[in-house]
């Protein structure tokens, strides 16, 4: 088989495990097993602690002491077992504990995949930088395909998603076993602490970088709120509106955001070149503001339709314009001596510790809104909302930088 066509693959099974799960997860908690507010936010603090410090160790692992393939297939097979009693587990302490348990061996393998792609083709003498994004599409694609089965099939709002999960997670693990070797790296050398980006902290002593990952910090907690309500937000109209195509297909609709994020990657080039990091970091502020207002008078029907299709639209400038332009950022502005470290530490304080603020602190605002007769839903998005948009403001008003369309000649994905 062609090795383009056997890495497509690993990455759409890489993906199509994750989004079997993680958009319908919130309203399945929400649901099925009645897990209060602040309960469901806990449970998506697992997210942002499964990768504050594994991604560095199973890292080490893969270079001195595993082939990289191999690792992925083990730590996938055994995230199948905790997917099968995922699946069985009812009470909030027990989910909580295995889903950690799932996550410490799933987000590693973000990396692992692109890892065990990069070596491959290179190794078979391919421009990574002219056929790796090709491949990893794939991978968004599977998330979209998996998150719309399980709505289809009916599987968004009960624990056969992760009986899904677990078939596809054991898959992979076999199919990783099939993939050519990874060598062990004989000249990495890197510590704990340089893979997970702290020794790039030196670069707080810059005033633009300080500013730069603190809000990297808190823009990662605006993707959990996503992440963690917008499946029980949409099963919170099933009463109202038991027939509506975007109650029933929850799933399918939320996919939206994910086909709006591939599409808004095709514009970055344009919108960096033309307006500069610091204004298109703005953007995503206030895609962000767009996105939970846009819930905020969305519904299932009519003209709310529209506004909640409108708010997956923006999802894509709201994720993209920020993560894909800080990592440039981080690149053009810091020495080359701390880049590697200094992105490492962008994908720590956004997925790990912004994540964990954002799973708490929303569960928090929504348990506050809620009541015996239901939650409040216009209150709890206009707080979210209210928080992008003071975000936007006030980077606007402190983040120091000058344009200079002469940085970016060309950017490659």
């Amino acid at each position: 088989m062609n090795i383009k066509l056997r890495l497509t693959i690993l990455n759409f099974l890489e993906l199509f495990v994750f989004g079997a799960w993680l958009i319908s997860l919130g309203g399945y908690l929400g649901g099925q097993l009645h897990f209060e507010g602040i309960q469901i936010g806990k449970i998506f603090t697992t997210l942002g602690i499964a990768s504050l410090v594994m991604p560095g160790i199973v890292g080490i692992i893969a270079d001195k002491y595993l082939n990289a393939q191999k690792l992925l297939g083990i730590l996938h097979i055994i995230g199948a077992g905790f997917m099968f009693f995922l699946a069985q587990t009812k009470d909030f302490d027990t989910f909580f504990w295995m889903m950690l348990g799932y996550l410490t061996v799933y987000m590693p393998t973000l990396g692992l995949v692109n890892t065990v792609s990069y070596s491959i083709l290179t190794s078979n003498k391919l421009d990574i930088i002219k056929v790796f994004p090709k491949i990893r599409v794939w991978g968004t694609i599977g998330f979209i395909v998996a998150e719309v089965a399980v709505g289809t099939l009916g599987w968004a709002q009960n624990n056969m998603q992760f009986y899904f999960a677990m078939g596809i997670s054991l898959l992979m693990g076999i199919y990783a076993f099939t993939i050519p070797n990874v060598p062990l790296s004989k000249s990495e050398n890197k510590s704990l602490i340089q893979r997970l980006g702290l020794d790039a902290f030196v670069l707080f002593k810059e005033y633009k970088m300080a500013v730069f990952f603190i809000f990297a910090t808190l823009l990662g907690v605006v993707l959990q709120i996503s992440n963690a309500w917008a499946s029980e937000f949409l099963r919170s109209f099933t009463a109202d509106y038991p027939n509506s195509f975007a109650v029933t297909n929850s799933n399918t609709i939320i996919a939206l955001s994910q086909v709006s994020e591939t599409l808004f990657i095709l514009t970055i080039p344009f919108f960096l070149k033309r307006f500069g990091i610091k204004t298109v970091m703005i953007m995503s502020m206030l895609a962000w503001f767009l996105r939970f207002g846009l819930f905020g008078v969305a519904a299932p029907e009519g003209i709310g339709l529209g506004y909640l299709i409108m708010s997956m639209v923006v999802y894509g400038a709201a994720f993209d314009f920020f993560n894909i332009s800080g990592s440039l950022f981080i690149e053009t502005e810091t020495d080359s001596k701390y880049r590697g470290s200094a992105q490492g530490l962008f994908v720590l304080l956004t997925n790990g510790v912004g994540a964990v603020l954002g799973g708490m602190g929303s569960g928090f605002v929504v348990q506050h809104f809620t009541t015996e007769t239901g939650r409040d839903w216009l209150s709890i998005w206009l707080v979210f909302a209210a928080y992008a948009l003071i975000l936007a403001i006030v980077f606007r008003l402190i983040f120091k930088y000058k344009h200079n369309p002469e940085v970016i000649k060309e950017i490659k994905h």
